[in-house]
């Protein structure tokens, strides 16, 4: 039987070159002689390769001008494969009470790579500390080691045609995912449910799931920022807050709203003018050449000038991408105060407005994705910035 080729690569030849490209001339001006890759997010970008494997060890060892050799378990083997354009993929061996952090550093001595400049990216959930420790141990006289984490962070924050593309197509899904949940959000209704038809409008449009839960809170666990276990059925005067993000070839467009179910109170009117009056001020700071802390100072003066410094966060969003499990989030690139980072043009960044006032027990929250342009944002997201009610 002849079954067709289904390589999932999401991305032109030209464009990995190019990225390779960025990658080599990074690592030539920071004079080292090989990266080593444990971030997914950075394998995605540079190869293609898709998995959730790195919740065990794996390492991508890259060389400028060389072929990328992927070290990874036997699960993976065939996931390298059909997910990636790598051309060298080696396998570690699972055996009791050997670790194979040791083999990264035979590959290394193999590449003659003793004596020379190594990068490591440290900051990611695809190292943890105990095998960083023992990589650090097994470097240790080997080669200089530098912490080059930020490399291909930096070089993903700023995004192609095609990665803006899959942006705007998530954006699409995350509404529809919200007009989904609003015709199931009413008395009587379980979350859980709520949560089902958000998802599967999502999948059901060619999305993917998200690097982590959706939020969703009802009555006073409207005023929490994380996912809990545990569903709760909506009453006739309630409040939901949800936050949630179309996904599509990994990449988010998240967006963040409080739904107001009969009569809303007067806070809940008062907060949620606040919250719209600061994302407008957002939006107008969104500038490129402006900083990331200018963001949150736009929104901070409008929130604080009326009162509501202890009800608000420290941050005000976040940069998006291309994000595996546990977060969508991609810092350090927060809008948070006296954050220098400036905003260049396309860039995809999540601004949200939330305001939980404890006294009161009222929830309000606001927030959308942009795409960041010369001429100003663009905001990936049709929906309304009023505040939602659904009346019983």
């Amino acid at each position: 039987m002849d079954w067709e080729k289904t390589m999932a690569l999401h991305f032109s030849p030209e464009e990995f070159a190019e990225r390779r490209a960025a990658l080599d001339a990074k690592l030539k001006e920071r004079n080292l002689d090989c990266l080593l890759i444990f971030a997914q997010e950075s394998m995605y970008w540079l190869t293609g390769f898709d998995t959730f494997g790195y919740c065990f060890f794996q390492c991508l060892i890259y060389r400028p001008g060389e072929e990328p050799i992927l070290l990874t378990r036997s699960a993976d083997l065939r996931q390298a494969r059909n997910t990636s354009n790598l051309k060298d993929i080696r396998l570690w061996m699972d055996v009791a009470g050997k670790s194979p952090v040791g083999q990264v550093k035979e590959l290394l001595f193999d590449l003659d790579l003793l004596g020379t400049r190594i990068g490591v990216e440290y900051d990611t959930h695809g190292l943890t500390a105990a095998n960083g420790r023992l990589l650090d141990e097994s470097l240790h006289s080997f080669a200089d080691v530098d912490d080059a984490s930020d490399i291909i962070k930096e070089l993903r924050l700023v995004k192609s045609p095609t990665e803006l593309e899959y942006v705007r197509t998530a954006g699409k899904l995350a509404d529809q995912a919200f007009l989904a949940a609003m015709e199931e959000i009413k008395p009587g209704a379980d979350e859980g449910r709520i949560l089902a038809k958000m998802q599967s409008t999502i999948f059901e449009g060619g999305g993917d799931y998200p690097a982590n839960e959706f939020v969703i809170g009802s009555g006073p666990d409207a005023l929490l920022c994380r996912y809990k276990s545990g569903r709760r059925t909506l009453s006739e005067n309630d409040q939901l807050t949800l936050e949630w993000a179309g996904v599509y070839r990994h990449y988010h467009a998240a967006a963040i709203r409080t739904v107001i179910l009969g009569e809303p109170t007067p806070r809940h009117l008062e907060l949620h003018q606040a919250a719209k009056d600061a994302m407008i001020a957002v939006e107008q700071a969104m500038q490129v050449g402006n900083t990331f802390g200018d963001l949150f100072a736009a929104h901070a003066h409008i929130l604080d000038d009326r009162g509501l410094m202890p009800h608000r966060l420290n941050a005000c969003g976040y940069s998006l991408g291309a994000r595996f499990t546990p977060s969508w989030m991609e810092p350090p690139y927060m809008a948070f105060k006296e954050n220098a980072h400036e905003i260049q043009e396309n860039m995809v960044l999540f601004m949200h407005m939330i305001i939980m006032d404890s006294d009161s027990e009222t929830a309000m929250t606001l927030g959308q994705t942009y795409i960041t342009h010369e001429d100003g944002p663009e905001s990936l997201s049709q929906l309304s910035l009023d505040l939602p009610v659904k009346a019983g």
